[in-house]
This record gives C-alpha cells, structure tokens and sequence, in this order.
C-alpha cells in the first residue's frame, strides 16, 4: 500500500481546459466586414471577449465558409457539455448586440449540454454542410 496522502483538491475559482465552452467566432471574407453594415464588428467580439473572460474560451477563425449567414458564431460545448449530450451549435446572421449578448449568457451558463440557449437564439440557429461542420468541430 503506498504511504502517499492524496491530495487534496482546491476548490475551483473558475473553469478551464476543457471545462470551458469554446465560442468561434467568424471574421473571414463576409463576417466581420464591411459587407455586414451597421454592425461594429471589433465591438462585437470585444464585448464576447469581455463577458466570457473566466466562462467560455473565444477562438477567431478567418472564414467558416458559411457566408450567406454572416455573422457566423459556433458554441461548441465543453468536454462535460458534450458527455452531457450537447452538439456544437451554429448560429447565423448574429448582427445585433441583443444576440451576441444573449451567446453569452448561454456561453456563461455552460452553452450545449449543460444549460438551454435563449429561446431566441432559436431563431439564428442553422445547419451548415457536413464538410463545412467537421472542419470545425473536430
């Protein structure tokens, strides 16, 4: 029998690695330009970078190849999240600081799996192609 102790765990502050929901946010050829107006794109993800400083991870791609529905955001569930059930969820058309701020509070409350989207966010949910969907989530 070993005569180590266990250590024991400090209590979590916050969630990271893994623990934590990963939002993708598009910023490639349509989304995030100029081609989408009256939007302030640099707000937009300052104000989801601001939000989900400590609850979710914020990754930047050049282009999800879902144009016709720019602005493209994906919540993808943390590793919990998904054990729990939770798909990667794609929402289009996220022009308007209502739906990045209603991204967030999901994205806070654990996003896919652990928590339900606001019943809004119904309304910008869309399924890309499979080939366009596995570049991103695997």
């Amino acid at each position: 029998m070993s005569r180590r102790t266990r250590a024991t765990k400090a209590a979590p502050t916050a969630r990271t690695g893994a623990a934590l929901p990963t939002v993708t946010v598009c910023r490639g050829c349509c989304c995030g330009t100029p081609k989408i107006p009256r939007l302030d794109h640099a707000a937009q993800l300052r104000d989801l970078r601001a939000a989900l400083a400590d609850s979710a991870s914020i990754r930047v791609v050049d282009c999800l190849d879902a144009c016709e529905q720019a602005n493209v955001i994906v919540v993808q569930p943390s590793a919990d999240g998904r054990r729990a059930g939770g798909r990667p969820v794609w929402l289009g058309l996220v022009n308007d600081r209502d739906a990045t701020s209603d991204i967030a509070t999901w994205a806070r409350n654990g996003g896919p799996g652990l928590a339900d989207p606001p019943d809004i966010l119904d309304l910008y949910a869309f399924q890309p192609s499979r080939r366009v969907r596995q570049a991103v989530e695997d």
